[in-house]
């Protein structure tokens, strides 16, 4: 009898994201078991009772996924993980923190969609400002813009937090490639005076750009929306659309809602399980892999 398709699923929350579970199972996971308020102590000890309980041929039927709500946490999960496995007994893992590398990946794939078909240019050079920045979806779109080559600024209600996020990014997820700033909502009437790119990335509900500050905006091209949750987080901007003119600009800029980010995001997340489980060797999946991922969806588009 064929092994069944095990998916361990880790999360430091109380809960396991259902969004998550169902991905997993629709991507072809026959389980999808969860363990809850883990620690990073605790993955070393988690991974090898997965690994060891299976021949080599049974953990290629055999994955980890790491969710909950703290991208840093999520990536030294998955580098614990990683580095607790004794070849020849290995897994693929997966970390994706709710949703926020996939999302994260699909925004930016899709802003550079539109700067090269709109405006014929691309993230590098361009002034990028990541409103709400300061959970993981503006996090890891910040790091994404930045490694493309954007000087990008993490706006957030309180100075000082905005600031040691972008400290906290650079650091942890940019390596030398990137110069993330952190600045402060107060100062988006004169941030938004030089924003080419602008991510909408706060708590559903929240606006973070008023009609006023869309019309003076005189170099704004692309902004994009992760809230898909009346008001828009750009005021004109409504979650369907791609690619759209926003009412109000002054600039001609376009915007990217909630659903066609989450089209990509779904289709990241999907396919990238789906790897995991058909691998021959162990994979180990973040944000880079899914923005990679991401843009080739984005481009068939």
């Amino acid at each position: 009898m064929e092994k069944p398709y095990i998916l361990h699923m880790f999360t430091p929350e109380k809960n396991l994201s259902p969004f998550d579970v169902n991905m997993a199972l629709d991507a072809g996971w026959t389980s999808a078991i969860p363990y809850l308020h883990v620690e990073a102590n605790e993955v070393r000890a988690l991974v090898q009772d997965a690994i060891f309980s299976r021949s080599p041929k049974g953990l290629k039927r055999t994955g980890i996924f790491v969710g909950g709500r703290d991208a840093k946490l999520a990536v030294d999960m998955l580098r614990t993980a990683k580095q607790s496995m004794v070849p020849p007994f290995q897994v693929s893992v997966f970390a994706d923190p709710s949703g926020a590398f996939t999302t994260a990946a699909a925004m930016v794939a899709l802003v550079e969609r539109e700067l090269q078909a709109k405006f014929n240019t691309e993230l590098k050079g361009k002034s990028v400002l990541a409103l709400g920045g300061t959970g993981p979806v503006g996090q890891i779109a910040a790091v994404l813009a930045a490694k493309a080559g954007a000087q990008v600024k993490i706006v957030g209600r309180q100075l000082e937090k905005a600031r040691n996020i972008a400290s906290l990014v650079n650091s942890e997820f940019g390596g030398d490639e990137t110069r993330i700033e952190g600045d402060a909502d107060a100062n988006k009437g004169e941030l938004i005076k030089t924003a080419d790119v602008v991510f909408a990335t706060a708590a559903a509900g929240v606006q973070v750009l008023s009609a006023e500050l869309v019309a003076a905006a005189p170099q704004l091209k692309v902004a994009a929306d992760v809230n898909a949750v009346p008001p828009s987080g750009i005021a004109g901007l409504d979650a369907h659309h791609q690619g759209t003119p926003i009412p109000g600009s002054n600039s001609g800029a376009v915007g990217i809602g909630a659903l066609a980010i989450g089209n990509i995001k779904y289709k990241t997340q999907s396919d990238l399980l789906a790897r995991m489980r058909q691998a021959d060797k162990p994979i180990y999946l973040s944000f880079d892999e899914a923005f990679a991922l991401a843009r080739e969806f984005a481009q068939k588009l």
